[in-house]
């Protein structure tokens, strides 16, 4: 039953705010690009969002050489996307959309994920998960993917975040084997719900 009632409360907030999106009549122009900024940058930044979120999404750019970041365009909405492709420890073909408050988070990803000796980089998560270093993502929040080789044999792919989840404490099985949704990493800062196919 706290399956059926978490998926059940999942999919209605998605479909509530695709509906709050789309019932407004006249559509909200897109924020302005900040100077210095592209069209070109933010069109493939925001590949990987949402429809009903993408034209008042924030788009930044990163930093490679220090993880910081410059805001390319200041959205209206909670949603964040970036292009990552090609950058230290990333696909050729790279671009993530998140909420705003997964920002610290993200940027611990960015600086993790660019150790590209796997063991070295798995070492280092699992001592900020040890330490209660590791920036936890807002509970619930939704991290949507575009990756690939190229463009053209991307894949989407997207997780929900519950940090500290498990089993127990969701209902939900934690390995594929049910054939529905579960979850991965349980008990962890990293747990996140993974759909069939994903």
């Amino acid at each position: 039953m706290k399956r059926i009632v978490l998926i059940a409360l999942w999919v209605l907030a998605l479909a509530t705010g695709a509906f709050a999106q789309q019932g407004r009549g006249a559509a909200t122009p897109a924020p302005a690009l900040e100077p210095g900024a592209s069209q070109a940058e933010v069109d493939k930044a925001l590949l990987a969002a949402p429809a009903p979120l993408r034209d008042q999404a924030t788009v930044i750019k990163w930093n490679p050489a220090n993880w910081t970041y410059a805001t390319l365009r200041k959205g209206t909405n909670r949603l964040v996307c970036f292009d990552k492709s090609g950058l230290p420890g990333q696909l050729p073909f790279s671009i993530e959309c998140s909420s705003i408050g997964n920002m610290d988070r993200i940027t611990q990803n960015m600086r993790f994920e660019s150790e590209t000796d796997r063991a070295k980089r798995q070492a280092a998560l699992d001592a900020a998960e040890k330490d209660g270093s590791r920036a936890k993502p807002e509970f619930g929040s939704i991290f949507y993917h575009l990756m690939g080789q190229d463009q053209a044999t991307a894949r989407t792919h997207f997780t929900v975040a519950v940090p500290g989840a498990t089993a127990a404490s969701l209902g939900l099985p934690d390995s594929p084997k049910m054939g529905g949704v579960w979850i991965m990493n349980p008990g962890t800062s990293t747990a996140h719900l993974m759909l069939p196919g994903e």
